[in-house]
């Protein structure tokens, strides 16, 4: 498999590029390399896909980070940033509806894809999808119950009423097209551009369906199945293609994106990779030295059986408030990486906050040890002494 050139290098523009700048090179690349201007050139057909592939990466702000941070793998894992559109419809979208049939008036030759009638997307879907650390750590399926438009019934998506034909659209003539000439010194330019009144099918419907009033579309539900790559971070979205809302009058559906939300742990905080536990100790403990066992992200069991895998650490006698224990490969995996974050315990001294009597005479009679003295800062002096043998 040939491997994928850089997208700013097939854009031509720096790594610091605004989005205007990228749209500009986009403009000025698809025209160069439009089929219908390149009759038979294979290269060139080649080229006008890769310019609308980096061009669909670039001007979107999550998949263009997620592209500056790990390159073209970034793009890929479970469906993460989704798969590309077709390059005739990213065409259409920045030029408008029906611009690729103005080679037919100013380069010469009629356009396939010029004269097909459009037929409407359906529109895209947003959901939120809540995740709590063990999901992220090791990756997690979900099934969604999803609330979208769906073909209606009643007329199959069609919008017709039963034994009912559609008209002839009196716009276009039947045409799905609409033309405006221009003149201008460089000649005459065409722009041929969906009809408004049909939306580019030529017909219209005069006896709607009395169920989806004509729009081939009722209110429904749907279950997605969607798997999260281990390591995502709040805001990183999956595109799943096709199960968006159906397209009106037997359109394509649109894109679902997941975005992901990271959910509060009741003892755990992420820190990129890392997460951290703040472990509660008593001064005994710390004074003392213990083993203790502590939680990771890790979870064994089943179903309501299933908790979080614990493992024993020691506190040398001592420790220090403040001190952090770091166990290796214990933390979160970096997306689409095999290297894991660690698992980051930091000691907190508690300090009681109620005293007996008793807890106070003893702890009063400790105080007169040097052994429970902080340790004093040395002058400079007392220094000077100590390395010179004084």
């Amino acid at each position: 498999m040939a491997t994928k050139r850089d997208y700013y290098e097939v854009l031509g523009v720096n790594r610091s590029a605004t989005e205007e700048e990228i749209k500009t090179a986009y403009r000025k690349l698809a025209m160069k390399y439009h089929p219908d201007r390149n009759q038979g050139d294979k290269e060139a057909e080649d080229k006008f896909k890769e310019v609308a592939e980096a061009y669909e990466v670039l001007r979107d702000r999550n998949k263009r980070s997620m592209y500056d941070r790990f390159g073209h793998d970034g793009l890929k894992g479970g469906g993460f940033g989704g798969g590309f559109h077709d390059p005739f419809d990213i065409f259409r979208e920045v030029f408008g509806g029906g611009f690729g049939s103005i080679f037919e008036d100013f380069f010469g030759g009629r356009s396939e894809r010029g004269g097909r009638r459009d037929q409407r997307r359906g529109r895209d879907l947003q959901i939120r999808l809540k995740l709590t650390l063990e999901e992220i750590a090791a990756g997690v399926t979900k099934q969604l119950k999803i609330k979208k438009l769906v073909p209606c019934e009643t007329c199959s998506g069609s919008g017709l009423k039963a034994g009912t034909q559609p008209s002839s659209c009196p716009q276009c003539q039947g045409s799905g097209e609409v033309r405006e000439v221009s003149q201008s010194i460089f000649g005459r330019f065409v722009n041929i551009a969906s009809c408004p009144r049909c939306a580019g099918r030529g017909t219209i419907i005069t006896d709607p369906c009395t169920t989806c009033r004509g729009e081939g579309l009722v209110h429904g539900e749907d279950q997605v199945e969607v798997t999260v790559p281990a390591g995502v971070s709040e805001g990183n979205y999956m595109t799943v293609q096709g199960k968006g809302n159906s397209g009106p009058n037997g359109g394509p559906a649109g894109d679902l994106i997941v975005v992901m939300e990271e959910q509060s742990h009741p003892f755990f905080t992420r820190n990129g990779n890392d997460v951290v536990l703040e472990l509660n100790l008593s001064f005994p403990d710390v004074a003392i030295g213990m083993e203790i066992e502590i939680p990771t992200l890790e979870i064994e069991g089943k179903g309501k059986n299933s908790k979080n895998k614990m493992v024993k650490i020691s506190i040398p006698a001592g420790t220090q408030s403040g001190k952090v224990f770091r166990l290796r490969g214990k933390g979160i995996p970096e997306l689409n990486a095999y290297r894991k974050g660690d698992l980051l315990v930091e000691v907190r001294v508690w300090t009681p906050t109620k005293l007996s009597t008793r807890e106070k005479e003893l702890l009063e009679e400790l105080s007169q040890s040097e052994n429970f003295q902080p340790p004093k800062k040395k002058g400079f002096f007392e220094k000077v002494k100590e390395a010179l043998n004084i």
